[in-house]
């Protein structure tokens, strides 16, 4: 197939464009290399994919339009403003990226008969819903971050854009992805980085929180899978399968590091959620999803890269 991929210098654009380029599919990508966090790792990414053939790059802010470019079989749009705490310092943001630049993907896929779009939507939308596991049927009503806010209006879009105009859409609620070349802000990178230079770690809510953490081969394996199979307009919930304590998910990282974190032990911060935990049934019966990787494999997956990237010794 020859796929339109918003975001491809991010870290889940990255993965699922190389998984891509690696079947043998043809992918354009497309990013803005905006300077939300070290510009270098994107370029990096870059790097490694421009040695495809099948791969071609363009820069461009997907707010702003997209460009016009031969015509596609499909569109994955990973392309968005990330960030939970972020968002609360920069609505803005959130709404220009995130908002109008996936209407900008719906309105060019309508204008050009693209019928069929994959686009990422996140856990967060699920707010502070305490029922667990969390699934897709669940009322999304009470989003906490404007980070959520424009990711539950996103489905919201892609349910209008399928029903006016029979553009079969799949979202993808991502929960946590980490995994190698992840972004520095979240919190493994964090973690390994501070641990590694001797500082201190922040650690909100003294650790006892708990995510269902999703290593990115897994998350790409969903991505791939829905758009082999999409029909309609649907919603999944792609996850690792296990809630884990931050606690545990730190001395994970020390282990791999051999050595301990100094904390910092914090109040919650707004905006986060005390527990993410997903039921994946729906994913599994229709997508044949199944993630393979463990939170310890993962983590020592990441460590290794980090070390290696940044040549530590």
């Amino acid at each position: 197939m020859k796929i339109l991929l918003t975001g491809a210098a991010g870290f889940i654009g990255f993965h699922t464009t190389k998984k891509l380029l690696e079947r043998g599919d043809e992918v354009i990508g497309i990013d803005n290399l905006n300077n939300y966090y070290d510009k270098k790792l994107k370029l990096d990414r870059l790097t490694l994919l421009k040695k495809y053939k099948r791969f071609e790059f363009v820069k461009k802010n997907i707010s702003e339009g997209i460009p016009s470019i031969d015509q596609v079989d499909g569109i994955i749009n990973l392309a968005a403003q990330a960030g939970v705490r972020y968002s609360i310092e920069n609505p803005l943001e959130y709404e220009k990226s995130n908002n109008l630049g996936t209407l900008q993907v719906f309105e060019y896929a309508r204008h050009n008969k693209i019928k069929n779009i994959v686009f990422a939507s996140s856990s967060s939308v699920y707010g502070n819903v305490t029922e667990y596991p969390f699934h897709e049927e669940m009322k999304i009503d009470t989003p906490i971050s404007l980070y959520a806010a424009t990711k539950k209006s996103n489905e919201e879009y892609a349910y209008v854009y399928n029903h006016l105009y029979g553009i079969n859409m799949t979202g993808l609620r991502f929960f946590t992805v980490y995994g190698p070349f992840g972004r520095p802000d979240m919190a493994l990178f964090i973690f390994t980085k501070n641990i590694s230079e001797n500082k201190p770690i922040n650690v909100f809510n003294h650790g006892n929180m708990k995510r269902d953490f999703t290593y990115v081969d897994d998350i790409v394996s969903g991505v791939v899978s829905a758009l082999d199979n999409i029909n309609g307009y649907n919603i999944y919930n792609l996850a690792g399968g296990r809630s884990v304590e931050l606690n545990y998910f730190i001395k994970e990282i020390e282990n791999n590091l051999g050595k301990n974190a100094i904390r910092n032990n914090l109040e919650i911060q707004p905006g986060d959620v005390l527990k993410s935990d997903a039921d994946i049934t729906k994913a599994k019966n229709e997508l044949n999803y199944s993630p393979k990787t463990s939170i310890e494999e993962g983590i020592k997956n990441f460590v290794n890269w980090y070390k290696d990237y940044y040549s530590l010794k």
